[in-house]
C-alpha cells in the first residue's frame, strides 16, 4: 500500500456520473463527467429513476475514461473512493455496488465520502494545485497550506444550504454545523424561478446569464429573520443532509430559509401577467420534440462525455439577445431575485464568520459557479479583511476529482469502508 497515492474518486450522487484520478489529495490527474442535463431537461428536473439508469449506462466508460486520461491502470491505484450519501438513494446505489465490486476485484480498501465533505475539499484541491503552481515546497512550519487553518464553508448548491465550520485536526478535517436551510436549498429557488419564468435547467446558468441585464432593485425582495418554531424543535427537517442538529441547536441568524422568495416571485408573475410570457417562451425554447439524443447514448462515445449540453439552448451572452428572449420587466425580476438572494447568502455568512472569528471562507457547490456571487463575496471579503476561496467552474459543479480528494485524509487515517456499505441519502456531515 503507498505507491504514489493515487486515489479513483466515483461521484454518482444525483444527475453527473463522474470519475477521476487525483495524487495525495493535491493533484488532479484526470477528471470526467457523464452529464445527464439532456435526459432531464425536457422534464424541468431530475427524475431520479431516470438518473439511476443513466447512471448505470455512463459508470464504466466514466471510470475508463478516467483511467486512460491519467495514463494509468487499476494496478496503479491505492484506493478508491466513493460518494455514500447524501444524494438520490437509486442514484447513490450505483456508483457504490460499482466501486465496491472494483475495491473486491483489484484487492483495494474502499473509502466513503459524504457528498458535502467532497465539495468542501473541491475549495482545498483547488487551493493545492494554485500552491504548487506557484510554489512547490511549503513553508516549514506549514504555514501557507490549505491544510494547516480552520475556514468557514458555505455549501451551496441544489440540494443543500449549509455553514460548517471545518478544522484540521492531526492531519484530517473534523465539522462543524454552524447554519443550513429550513427549507429549500438555493439552488432548488434557482431551479424553480427558472422554470416559472419559462427557462432552461439547470436555471442557475440562466438566472445568472440574463441578471447582468435587469435592475437588481427594480422589485424589492426582502428576507424576515427566521424565528425558531416550537413545534418544528427536534423534528426531521425537509432538506437532505440536514439531521445533523435539530432547529433549537442552532444559532437562527445563520438559518436560511428560500421558499418564501420562490412564491414571492409566483406571486410577481401572477400580478403583472407573466404566465402567458413564460409559457409561450418554454414552448419556444423547448418544444415537444425538442432533439434529445436517445436517453443513455450521449456523451458515451469516449472522445466528449458532456457533449449533450452543447444541444441545449444557450443563456444570452448580450443584452439584444436577451431582450429577444424576455422584456425587460423579466430582466429587472431576474435580476432582483438573484440580488437578493446572494445577499442573504453574504450576509448570514459573513456575520457565522465574525461570530466565529473566521479570518477564512471556502464558498463551494454548483450556485459557487454563479458570477454576481463570486464578485460580492469577493468584494466583502476584501473590505472585511477577510480570505475567501472558490473551487474552479469545473469543479463547482458535482464532480470525483473532490471525492478522491476528500479521500486522502481518510487513506492516511486508514479509516476504510466494509462490505456493508450502503447508500445513506440523508448522510448528515459535523456534529
Amino acid at each position: 500500500m503507498g505507491k504514489r497515492g493515487l486515489i479513483l474518486g466515483i461521484e454518482s450522487s444525483c444527475d453527473e456520473t463522474a470519475a477521476s484520478v487525483v495524487e495525495r489529495g493535491a493533484r488532479t490527474l484526470s477528471s470526467v463527467v457523464a452529464s445527464q442535463i439532456p435526459t432531464h431537461a425536457r422534464y424541468g428536473g431530475v427524475v431520479p429513476e431516470l438518473a439511476s439508469r443513466e447512471h448505470l449506462r455512463a459508470v464504466v466508460p466514466v471510470v475508463r475514461a478516467a483511467l486512460a486520461e491519467a495514463g494509468i491502470t487499476f494496478a496503479d491505484l491505492d484506493a478508491i473512493a466513493v460518494t455514500s450519501g447524501p444524494g438520490l438513494a437509486g442514484a447513490l446505489l450505483v456508483g457504490i455496488s460499482y466501486a465496491k465490486a472494483l475495491a473486491f476485484a483489484q484487492g483495494l480498501p474502499l473509502i466513503a465520502i459524504n457528498h458535502l465533505e467532497g465539495h468542501i475539499h473541491a475549495v482545498l484541491l483547488q487551493e493545492h494545485e494554485a500552491l504548487a503552481g506557484s510554489s512547490p515546497e511549503p513553508s516549514a512550519n506549514g504555514q501557507g497550506s490549505p491544510d494547516a487553518e480552520p475556514a468557514l464553508a458555505l455549501v451551496v448548491s441544489g440540494g443543500h444550504t449549509h455553514l460548517f465550520l471545518a478544522r484540521p485536526v492531526r492531519g484530517s478535517w473534523h465539522y462543524s454545523l454552524i447554519g443550513r436551510t429550513v427549507d429549500d436549498a438555493a439552488g432548488e429557488a434557482y431551479d424553480k424561478v427558472a422554470k416559472l419564468l419559462g427557462f432552461g435547467y439547470p436555471g442557475g446558468p440562466w438566472i445568472d446569464a440574463l441578471a447582468r441585464f435587469g435592475n437588481p432593485k427594480a422589485v424589492p425582495f426582502a428576507f424576515s429573520q427566521i424565528k425558531t418554531k416550537l413545534h418544528l424543535v427536534g423534528k426531521t427537517p425537509r432538506t437532505k443532509a440536514a439531521t445533523t442538529a435539530p432547529i433549537a441547536a442552532l444559532n437562527p441568524h445563520f438559518l436560511f430559509s428560500f421558499s418564501g422568495i420562490k412564491t414571492a416571485v409566483l406571486r410577481y408573475v401572477e400580478l403583472n401577467n407573466l404566465r402567458a410570457e413564460a409559457e409561450a417562451r418554454a414552448a419556444r425554447l423547448f418544444p415537444h420534440r425538442f432533439g434529445h439524443p436517445e436517453p443513455g447514448t450521449a456523451g458515451l462515445d469516449g472522445e466528449s462525455l458532456d457533449a449533450a449540453k452543447t444541444n441545449l439552448p444557450k443563456p444570452p451572452t448580450t443584452r439584444e439577445e436577451a431582450l429577444a428572449l424576455c422584456p425587460q420587466q423579466t430582466l429587472d425580476l431576474v435580476a432582483s431575485f438573484q440580488h437578493a438572494v446572494v445577499g442573504d447568502l453574504m450576509k448570514k455568512t459573513f456575520a457565522a464568520a465574525e461570530s466565529l472569528g473566521a479570518r477564512r471562507i471556502l464558498v463551494t457547490g454548483g450556485v459557487a459557479a454563479n458570477r454576481e456571487l463570486r464578485s460580492r463575496f469577493t468584494g466583502e471579503a476584501q473590505r472585511r479583511g477577510i480570505r475567501v476561496a472558490f473551487p474552479t467552474l469545473a469543479l463547482s459543479t458535482d464532480n470525483a476529482a473532490m471525492i478522491a480528494a476528500a479521500a486522502w485524509p481518510r487513506f492516511e487515517a486508514g479509516e476504510f469502508a466494509g462490505s456493508e456499505l450502503s447508500a445513506e441519502p440523508s448522510l448528515p456531515l459535523g456534529r
